[in-house]
């Protein structure tokens, strides 16, 4: 092989070893699935229902509990394109309206995000037996940061962690993903949140204050 040839084979391999780097993908619009979370240093623990809609910038958050022979429904809607939240409990009826911080994408890699890693979880000697993922971090202000964990293939979350100086970090972690929805009610605030007026508050809560406060609330209520 002469020079000419070698160098046309090693720029070759460079073009198809570009063309392999993970990009910021995009997640499916519309999935359901369970989710954990853990925060102020595993004091905080919480378990429930995710639902996801992309085209209406929607989330829907739930958790069922028991209190003696009672259940107990907690969730949050959290409707990012009005940037607000409700918080609803089902089992007062009560729904409170408040400011939602949209700077920061909860389901979807941002443009800017940088990739930190690229692992196998599990194996792939083998069909079936792993899968390949990205980890994806940057920047969450005012002044924090977060790194997310996406499936190469599908783009589908799996693990969400975010720092900040105030409440340290919050672990998000995910399973169960279903693409699609059944029931579009799932991103509508239910009838007893009409009245509801916005809470004057000095700053707006995060999708990760928010769901710090909601565990703390079902802790409240078991």
């Amino acid at each position: 092989m002469n020079f000419l040839s070698l160098l046309a084979c090693l720029s070759l391999a460079l073009v198809a070893a570009a063309a392999q780097k993970p990009k910021p993908c995009v997640t499916p619009p519309l999935m359901s699935g369970g989710f954990s979370l853990m925060a102020g240093d595993g004091l905080v623990m919480f378990t429930g229902k995710m639902h996801y809609d992309a085209f209406g910038q929607r989330v829907r958050v739930r958790n069922y509990g028991m209190i003696g022979n009672e259940t107990f429904i907690l969730d949050q809607l959290m409707l990012f394109n009005q940037k607000v939240y409700y918080d609803i409990d089902w089992r007062k009826l009560s729904c409170k309206k408040r400011k939602l911080d949209v700077t920061f994408a909860p389901m979807q890699v941002s443009p800017e995000a940088q990739l930190m890693s690229q692992a196998v979880m599990g194996s792939l000697s083998s069909w079936g037996m792993g899968a390949t993922v990205n980890t994806w971090a940057g920047v969450l202000p005012p002044n924090g940061m977060y790194m997310n964990v996406f499936t190469d293939v599908g783009c589908i979350p799996l693990t969400c962690m975010a720092f900040s100086p105030e409440s340290g970090w919050t672990t998000i972690s995910t399973f169960n993903w279903v693409l699609g929805t059944t029931d579009p009610m799932e991103f509508i605030p239910p009838y007893f949140c009409g009245k509801s007026k916005l809470e004057e508050t000095e700053k707006a809560e995060t999708f990760f204050t928010a769901l710090v406060s909601l565990a703390k609330r079902t802790k409240r209520e078991q």
